[in-house]
């Protein structure tokens, strides 16, 4: 389910930047003049300037075009905040810890649980870090021991990891202590943020397990086996005994 919501999510967006990209186009055209900041298009603010603009213009074709793009770009604004409340609210029922986490927002956590489509699927951390492409291959060459990139796995969850260990450096003061300790050690910042999306793996598991309430109890052991007693064998005439064991 997350999966679906998050990729369709994705989807609208791309949607809504193609037809921004263009509209920006059909306004630069129409007035060189007017300057819009990055990403203002999709505040209602922006929007409801621009409108004003094209209703009191001439109604040519490039302006009936560019009012039909910004009617179709707040529907898919409106489509999109409602898809992402709607994620908020999932996420926090089902993985609270993990949207706690410092740095990992609504949509991160969303793609995560989306792609991991389901924790009990990983025995350990290190199968989720494997799948994640997030698992450190040696390329040590002579004297130099490095670790390079993991080209393989879930590139989408990889991804997720990635935004997860970004947002991470730079809002979590312990983070960017790790990184900084990382790149004195010799590592590059790429090869920094491969550790810590290591680690971060680990955190992510640990942080989807179910409580211990919850979990499904383990079948007790059987208890061992009793080692067979020795079992005497008495024949028919008195002399002849003998021990079976």
């Amino acid at each position: 389910m997350f999966g679906c919501w998050s990729t369709y999510r994705e989807r609208l967006v791309a949607q809504r930047t193609a037809l921004i990209n263009d509209l920006r186009w059909h306004l630069h055209d129409r007035w060189p003049e007017f300057a819009i900041p990055a990403r203002a298009l999709t505040t209602s603010r922006w929007q409801d300037r621009v409108a004003g603009r094209l209703a009191r213009a001439e109604q040519t074709a490039r302006v009936r075009i560019a009012r039909d793009e910004l009617r179709r770009i707040r529907e898919l604004t409106r489509s999109i905040d409602a898809l992402e409340r709607e994620l908020a609210d999932l996420v926090a029922n089902l993985a609270p810890r993990l949207l706690a986490e410092q740095g990992c927002g609504v949509l991160t956590a969303a793609k995560l649980i989306g792609e991991i489509a389901g924790i009990g699927r990983f025995a350990t951390d290190a199968k989720l870090a494997r799948i994640a492409g997030s698992a450190p291959i040696p390329a040590a060459s002579g004297r130099t021991d490095r670790h390079r990139l993991d080209r393989g796995g879930n590139r989408q969850l990889n991804c997720a990891l990635h935004r997860l260990a970004v947002t991470k450096g730079r809002l979590d003061p312990d983070t960017a202590d790790y990184l900084a300790r990382k790149q004195a050690d010799g590592k590059s910042r790429r090869e920094a943020l491969r550790c810590l999306k290591r680690h971060l793996a680990r955190r992510v598991w640990r942080l989807l397990q179910p409580p211990p309430t919850e979990r499904t109890p383990s079948p007790s052991p059987r208890p061992p086996k009793s080692s067979l007693a020795a079992i005497t064998i008495h024949c028919n005439t008195p002399h002849s005994r003998f021990s079976l064991t």
